[in-house]
Protein backbone atom coordinates (compact mmCIF):
# COMPACT_ATOMS: atom_id res chain seq x y z
CA UNK A 1 0.00 0.00 0.00
CA UNK A 2 1.31 3.45 -0.89
CA UNK A 3 1.61 5.78 2.13
CA UNK A 4 -0.50 8.90 1.78
CA UNK A 5 0.73 12.15 3.24
CA UNK A 6 -1.43 13.62 5.98
CA UNK A 7 -1.76 16.78 3.89
CA UNK A 8 -3.58 14.74 1.22
CA UNK A 9 -6.12 13.51 3.74
CA UNK A 10 -6.61 16.91 5.41
CA UNK A 11 -8.93 18.54 2.99
CA UNK A 12 -11.07 21.55 3.58
CA UNK A 13 -14.73 20.51 3.30
CA UNK A 14 -15.33 23.39 0.90
CA UNK A 15 -12.60 22.12 -1.40
CA UNK A 16 -13.32 19.55 -4.13
CA UNK A 17 -11.14 16.48 -3.97
CA UNK A 18 -10.78 13.37 -6.10
CA UNK A 19 -11.82 10.46 -3.87
CA UNK A 20 -11.71 8.03 -6.82
CA UNK A 21 -8.16 9.11 -7.60
CA UNK A 22 -7.10 8.54 -4.01
CA UNK A 23 -8.74 5.11 -3.92
CA UNK A 24 -7.19 4.15 -7.26
CA UNK A 25 -3.74 5.02 -5.92
CA UNK A 26 -4.30 2.54 -3.08
CA UNK A 27 -5.22 -0.41 -5.36
CA UNK A 28 -2.39 -2.57 -6.68
CA UNK A 29 -1.86 -2.52 -10.45
CA UNK A 30 -3.18 -5.50 -12.44
CA UNK A 31 -0.52 -7.98 -13.43
CA UNK A 32 0.46 -7.60 -17.11
CA UNK A 33 0.10 -11.37 -17.68
CA UNK A 34 -3.60 -11.22 -16.76
CA UNK A 35 -4.28 -8.33 -19.11
CA UNK A 36 -2.53 -10.06 -22.05
CA UNK A 37 -4.30 -13.44 -21.67
CA UNK A 38 -5.83 -14.48 -24.99
CA UNK A 39 -9.29 -16.09 -25.12
CA UNK A 40 -9.27 -19.88 -25.35
CA UNK A 41 -10.57 -21.75 -28.38
CA UNK A 42 -13.41 -23.83 -26.88
CA UNK A 43 -14.39 -25.48 -30.19
CA UNK A 44 -12.74 -28.90 -29.53
CA UNK A 45 -14.36 -29.03 -26.09
CA UNK A 46 -17.82 -28.02 -27.38
CA UNK A 47 -17.74 -30.68 -30.12
CA UNK A 48 -17.52 -33.43 -27.47
CA UNK A 49 -20.62 -32.42 -25.48
CA UNK A 50 -23.32 -35.09 -25.95
CA UNK A 51 -26.81 -33.95 -26.93
CA UNK A 52 -30.12 -35.84 -27.26
CA UNK A 53 -31.56 -35.81 -30.80
CA UNK A 54 -35.25 -36.74 -31.03
CA UNK A 55 -37.91 -36.75 -33.71
CA UNK A 56 -41.27 -35.65 -32.33
CA UNK A 57 -44.22 -37.34 -34.01
CA UNK A 58 -46.73 -35.03 -32.36
CA UNK A 59 -48.48 -34.24 -29.13
CA UNK A 60 -51.97 -34.13 -27.66
CA UNK A 61 -53.54 -32.34 -24.72
CA UNK A 62 -55.70 -34.72 -22.71
CA UNK A 63 -57.54 -34.31 -19.45
CA UNK A 64 -56.62 -36.43 -16.47
CA UNK A 65 -60.04 -38.12 -16.77
CA UNK A 66 -59.31 -39.04 -20.42
CA UNK A 67 -55.84 -40.26 -19.46
CA UNK A 68 -57.39 -42.65 -16.95
CA UNK A 69 -59.54 -44.13 -19.75
CA UNK A 70 -56.57 -44.92 -22.03
CA UNK A 71 -55.78 -48.58 -22.43
CA UNK A 72 -54.36 -51.08 -24.90
CA UNK A 73 -55.89 -50.41 -28.32
CA UNK A 74 -56.80 -46.77 -27.54
CA UNK A 75 -56.22 -44.25 -30.32
CA UNK A 76 -55.20 -40.70 -29.46
CA UNK A 77 -55.24 -38.09 -32.19
CA UNK A 78 -52.06 -36.01 -32.36
CA UNK A 79 -51.61 -32.42 -33.54
CA UNK A 80 -49.65 -33.39 -36.70
CA UNK A 81 -51.23 -34.10 -40.08
CA UNK A 82 -50.28 -37.47 -41.60
CA UNK A 83 -47.38 -37.05 -44.06
CA UNK A 84 -46.35 -33.69 -42.60
CA UNK A 85 -42.62 -33.38 -41.75
CA UNK A 86 -41.90 -33.96 -38.05
CA UNK A 87 -39.93 -31.77 -35.65
CA UNK A 88 -36.26 -32.58 -35.04
CA UNK A 89 -35.31 -31.58 -31.50
CA UNK A 90 -31.95 -31.30 -29.78
CA UNK A 91 -32.28 -31.33 -26.00
CA UNK A 92 -35.94 -30.33 -26.41
CA UNK A 93 -35.34 -27.41 -28.80
CA UNK A 94 -36.67 -27.61 -32.37
CA UNK A 95 -33.79 -27.38 -34.86
CA UNK A 96 -35.53 -28.49 -38.06
CA UNK A 97 -37.97 -30.89 -39.70
CA UNK A 98 -37.62 -34.41 -41.08
CA UNK A 99 -39.40 -37.45 -42.49
CA UNK A 100 -39.30 -40.94 -40.99
CA UNK A 101 -37.35 -43.57 -42.98
CA UNK A 102 -36.32 -47.17 -42.38
CA UNK A 103 -32.57 -47.68 -42.03
CA UNK A 104 -31.79 -51.39 -41.81
CA UNK A 105 -33.79 -52.73 -38.85
CA UNK A 106 -34.20 -49.28 -37.28
CA UNK A 107 -36.19 -46.16 -37.94
CA UNK A 108 -34.23 -43.15 -39.11
CA UNK A 109 -34.90 -39.64 -40.26
CA UNK A 110 -34.36 -37.79 -43.52
CA UNK A 111 -33.72 -34.11 -42.88
CA UNK A 112 -36.09 -31.87 -44.82
CA UNK A 113 -34.99 -28.52 -43.37
CA UNK A 114 -32.67 -27.21 -40.66
CA UNK A 115 -32.88 -23.94 -38.79
CA UNK A 116 -29.90 -21.62 -39.13
CA UNK A 117 -27.87 -23.01 -36.21
CA UNK A 118 -24.50 -21.66 -37.35
CA UNK A 119 -22.82 -24.94 -36.36
CA UNK A 120 -20.18 -24.56 -39.09
CA UNK A 121 -17.79 -23.19 -36.46
CA UNK A 122 -17.84 -26.56 -34.67
CA UNK A 123 -17.06 -28.63 -37.78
Amino acid sequence: MTPIALETLRMDLKQDFDLDGILDSLEPEAAPAEAARAPRDMTPFLRKIPVKLTLEVGSADVSLADLCQIGAGSVIELDKIAGEPLDIKVNGTVIGRAEVVVSGDNYGLRVVELNDLELDNLA
